[in-house]
């Protein structure tokens, strides 16, 4: 299963962004999201942005994350 999610941009240097998740940061390759700004949320998936999401997409599924993981570790 693959899994890709929502990072904001943090900046940006060429084809390379520097992304934020959680209070942290990776580098993620921004070639497949042309016109990508800072501030914009994109989906992150193994290290490439492929697609921008707007503000309100990206929390509510980051949201829905979150309470994935919280029934994975009530489950557990």
């Amino acid at each position: 299963m693959c899994l890709a999610v929502p990072a904001r941009v943090v900046r940006i240097n060429g084809q390379r962004a520097l992304v934020e998740l959680g209070g942290l940061t990776w580098e993620a390759n921004i070639t497949l999201v042309p016109g990508v700004r800072l501030g914009d949320y994109v989906l992150l998936h193994a290290g490439f942005a492929i697609q921008t999401l707007d503000q309100a997409e990206a929390h509510e599924t980051l949201k829905l994350l979150a309470q994935m993981v919280e029934e994975v570790v009530v489950k557990t």
